[in-house]
């Protein structure tokens, strides 16, 4: 952002983090906005707060292949050492600096008619969202004050476990309750937690002495979400790190996307995303404090994430 600019931002968008309880929500959060794991994290009760500072827009963004074409045969160009492969657009990128080779993107532009990705105009300064982040309990118990936290998101992350089959069954009621009282666009990634013990590595890594504990397969999911709407299915391992911040930035950049189509009144606060006016004013106000997760007025309870 601009130097002149007094806000650290220039939207905000309020998410939601929702599923059973123990999927690792919190974990998730932790994981983004302080970017640490912890191994016994205390029962959500009610809501838990934190937030993050991501980039959106050009230049920091790039094109991504459409949720409904990720089972399309993966184009493949020539192989480079230092190439890798992203696992949700398919583009080649390079290592180093993470963006699409030139090669990679013509081949898909060529083959797919995909549009180029977006390009910032000359001197356009990057923009910024900040995500506030709502962490709400899975506990049925919870689920007459977690409800009320759904009004005015505009962005959610559906969480289950990958390794509890039940919590994947689950994951339809959530979405039934959170389009009924959110928003009915509201930008949802379905979110397959705990990666870290779906993948046996023989090395005591994975589940028990490495054991794969996988219940719910990579197609299973990613089939539920088309059929449900969803934007797209991450699987996410908030112990490694591993597509974490990736699983928020796809909604994100989403939201992003939606605030230049026009899709959002900045000015209404039940929209769930604000505009320059509010960040500025939030910045002002003290709301361009450094990160942190705070904890909700409703106490506290040993147990899993």
């Amino acid at each position: 952002m601009s130097s002149s600019t007094p806000a650290q931002w220039d939207y905000i968008a309020k998410l939601v983090c929702i599923g059973d309880s123990g999927c690792g929500k919190s974990s998730l959060t932790i994981r983004l906005c302080e970017g640490r794991f912890v191994t016994h994290h205390d029962v959500t009760i009610g809501v838990e707060f934190g937030s993050r500072v991501v980039p959106v827009g050009p230049p920091h963004s790039r094109a991504y292949v459409p949720f409904a074409q990720s089972q399309a045969p993966t184009l493949t160009t020539a192989p480079t050492s230092a190439t890798t492969t992203d696992p949700v657009s398919s583009i080649s990128t390079s290592a180093s600096s993470g963006t699409p080779t030139a090669s990679s993107t013509n081949a898909i532009n060529d083959a797919g008619g995909l549009p180029d990705p977006p390009r910032a105009k000359p001197n356009e300064p990057q923009k910024h969202m900040k995500l506030s982040l709502w962490d709400t309990a899975g506990q049925e118990t919870y689920k007459s004050v977690t409800r009320s936290y759904f009004r005015g998101a505009s962005g959610a992350l559906l969480v289950f476990d990958l390794s509890r089959k039940n919590t994947f069954l689950h994951v339809k009621d959530w979405l039934d309750d959170l389009r009924q009282i959110a928003d009915p666009d509201i930008v949802v990634v379905l979110v397959g937690n705990k990666a870290d013990l779906a993948t046996y590595t023989g090395n005591g890594t994975g589940g028990s002495d490495g054991e794969n504990q996988r219940q719910v397969t990579r197609e299973e999911a990613e089939e539920w979400a088309r059929r449900n709407g969803v934007l797209e299915y991450v699987e996410t391992s908030a112990k490694s790190g591993e597509n974490v911040e990736h699983a928020f930035l796809r909604v994100a950049d989403r939201i992003y996307h939606n605030i230049q189509a026009g899709r959002y009144d900045l000015n209404d606060r039940r929209s769930g995303v604000k505009g320059p006016g509010a960040a500025a004013a939030a910045a002002s106000a003290g709301g361009g404090r450094p990160l942190r997760l705070d904890k909700s007025a409703y106490g506290k309870q040993s147990g899993c994430c």
